[in-house]
């Protein structure tokens, strides 16, 4: 009986398959990857290993996919001559030439030769590639997709029905219903445009998925957040917070965050950009920092931001260490998330009860300068605004502080009915 030799890297195999009439017919098996299937309980939730290095996560059912490819070659299982051995030689060669030849095709094959392992489609892989993979997202979108990934985790956790999709959910069964929710759940969780903007990147998300054929029906259809922009509903520091927050010392501050956080209280400028000032921004001869925002850059005319320098800021500024070297960042900062960390010990340090955020200053900045009788156009251009209906917002937190300034006074007690009691009681004496 022929033997054939199999190699175990070898893709496709040469196998053979016995037939009635003594002989063996050649055939080639491709290894087309393999295909896992979430396994389910009877009520629809993903089972999970409960012991070992896997405890906690889903069981997946594999299945390998095989193709196979008939050569219409034949063997004498057991030849009886030497014309029916040398057959079987010349035949085997000729099967092993074949089998040689579709390997390098398979190899050349625009899907590889080592097939990577086949999922079935889930909605969270797909999210997960957008911020991981998509090389056509900024930096800014890729950890705002992400933040809304993990938003629309924690919102499938919080509902007992659909907490099974929390780990594995098809395409399909994103469904109109859980697109309202989560936007009912947003709106409950964010504050100010949080809400509609987190939403749009679900959204975005899903359009994507639409684009590629993943997703046939768009689960947000007709779903919209509103949300009123003239509003500021971020909290601000008055002048006499930043006074106190500016005296409060205490252990393991970093006033490396200080400085910056406080130079955004008195320009306005975002965290995002203030990351990105080099000393070459500064033109230590006018006293004039210039200056290009990040989040309009390249969008828009109104980009670019050209503001006078005080006594106080150009301070702060200070100079670089090597005159040589201007494109040395002013406020070498550590990460974002590092810097929020030691603001809020600050502000609770101060004893300022207020949930302050990095771009609290901006809103502070405008508010303070404003109050002060700054002209608005003069603040939309400080702040880079494209229009003055952007700053026209922090108008009505002005005129809301005026009512405060009114009410603080607090009741009248002189009372309408006494007037007329005693212009009655003088008539009476005349």
């Amino acid at each position: 009986m022929p033997r054939l030799k199999n190699l175990s890297k070898q893709n496709p195999k040469l196998l053979q398959k016995t037939l009635q009439d003594g002989r063996a017919s050649l055939y080639l098996e491709y290894y087309l990857g393999r295909h896992e299937t979430p396994v389910l309980d009877e009520d629809g939730n993903p089972v999970l290993y409960t012991e070992g290095a896997m405890a906690g996560k889903p069981k997946y059912k594999i299945t390998h996919n095989r193709k196979k490819e008939s050569l219409n070659l034949y063997l004498w299982l057991n030849p009886r001559n030497q014309q029916e051995r040398l057959q079987n030689r010349n035949t085997l060669a000729l099967a092993e030439k074949i089998r040689f030849e579709r390997e390098q095709e398979f190899l050349e094959d625009r899907e590889g030769y080592r097939l990577q392992k086949e999922k079935e489609p889930n909605f969270h892989d797909f999210f997960r590639r957008i911020y991981s993979e998509e090389a056509t997202i900024t930096k800014s979108a890729k950890l705002a997709f992400r933040l809304i990934h993990n938003r629309f985790i924690k919102y499938l956790n919080s509902i007992p029905r659909f907490q099974r999709y929390a780990t594995f959910i098809r395409f399909e069964n994103v469904s109109n219903e859980i697109a309202v929710g989560f936007a009912e759940w947003l709106k409950g969780i964010c504050a100010g445009e949080g809400a509609r903007k987190s939403f749009f990147y679900f959204k975005k998300a899903c359009a994507m998925a639409i684009e590629e054929g993943m997703m046939k029906k768009d689960p947000c259809k007709g779903i919209v957040i509103r949300c009123d922009t003239n509003v500021l509903t971020k909290d601000i520091l008055t002048k006499e917070e930043i006074e106190r927050l500016l005296l409060t010392r205490y252990k393991q501050e970093r006033p490396d965050i200080q400085r910056a956080f406080v130079f955004s209280l008195y320009t306005g400028i975002r965290f995002c950009d203030i990351v990105r000032l080099t000393y070459s921004n500064v033109d230590f001869s006018s006293r004039t920092l210039r200056f290009n925002q990040v989040k309009s850059e390249g969008r828009s005319a109104h980009s670019a931001v050209v503001m006078p320098l005080s006594d106080d800021l150009m301070e702060i500024i200070g100079f670089p260490r090597d005159p040589e070297i201007m494109s040395e960042k002013i406020f070498p900062l550590p990460h974002n998330s590092i810097c929020r960390k030691h603001l809020k010990e600050w502000v609770r340090q101060a004893g300022i009860n207020k949930r302050i955020t990095w771009h609290c200053a901006r809103h502070s900045f405008a508010v303070n300068v404003l109050s002060a009788g700054a002209n608005i156009k003069t603040v939309s251009s400080l702040l880079g605004h494209a229009s003055i209906k952007m700053t026209e917002k922090y108008l009505h937190v002005i005129d809301n502080q005026k009512k405060d300034a009114m009410n603080s006074l607090g009741r009248i007690s002189f009372r309408r009915d006494d007037i007329f009691s005693r212009e009655s009681s003088s008539d009476v004496e005349d």
